[in-house]
């Protein structure tokens, strides 16, 4: 433990820190910065949030005796509809809102090959370039379809990208460095694709209401049984939250 009193910490970085428990009290985080934080059971009292962003899962956020998690998703779905349908509930609704990714992102790849090639090696605001982005939800169909449902030990393509945050682990990779062009990475979102289509198609009620084997060796997610249902609904919520969050910059990059 450390005390931190009337110091002038301003400009400074906090990377795989440990916070947990801490307290700021009269504490100036203006403009403060973060990103791939845990906040689960953050408490906080005579704040002042004014023009502030949040990107967040927001589940049990009470602001001023209020849940607002319930009233975000409600104005979320209002703007637009299908995000209702990437919470799907049989094998027909997964089928739709499979067909409904491929449908978006496609327009999204169409809009990205208008810029400059390396214009999308470009980051916006300190997140993932369009590449990193597109070789992420590649790691993500390795983990939770190739690993977690078919049962691949070690699923992985050279250019996989885990999340910043997770910790290194031996035989995934991360090369930061990597700069492929965009129809190599296509290549391996097509494939990739293809594989969560022909699961997607042979979805049975039963098959999606069983669980998964737990699958042996080192590699994300762990060694552990998970319902198929599950799994599926973590690449579709890969797949919807980052293809806005490629949209988002496409629109930054296309300004510039």
């Amino acid at each position: 433990m450390a005390d931190f009193v009337e110091e002038d910490l301003r400009g400074s970085r906090f990377e795989r820190v440990d916070l947990t428990g801490a307290e700021f009290r009269a504490a100036d985080l203006s403009r403060a910065t973060f990103r791939g934080v845990d906040m689960s059971g953050v408490v906080m009292s005579g704040v002042e949030l004014v023009d502030v962003r949040i990107d967040a899962e927001v589940r049990n956020v009470v602001v001023n005796g209020v849940d607002i998690g319930p009233l975000v998703e409600a104005e979320l779905d209002r703007r637009d509809p299908d995000r209702v349908k990437m919470r799907p509930t049989d094998p027909a609704g997964f089928r739709e809102a499979w067909s409904l990714v491929e449908r978006r992102w496609d327009a999204t790849v169409e809009r990205a090959r208008r810029l400059e090639p390396e214009v999308l090696h470009q980051s916006v605001a300190g997140e993932w370039s369009f590449i990193e982005t597109l070789r992420h939800l590649v790691f993500a169909t390795d983990a939770w379809v190739r690993r977690a449902l078919l049962g691949d030990p070690s699923p992985w393509s050279p250019l996989d990208l885990p999340w910043d945050e997770m910790p290194d682990t031996p035989g995934v990779p991360r090369d930061r460095r990597a700069r492929p062009s965009l129809d190599e990475v296509l290549a391996l979102r097509r494939d990739r694709m293809a594989t969560v289509r022909t699961f997607i198609d042979g979805l049975t009620d039963e098959s999606l209401d069983g669980h998964t084997e737990p699958v042996a060796g080192a590699g994300w997610p762990p060694a552990e049984s998970f319902p198929v249902r599950e799994c599926l609904l973590v690449v579709l919520n890969e797949e919807w939250y980052h293809r806005q969050f490629a949209e988002r910059d496409l629109d930054a990059l296309t300004s510039r």
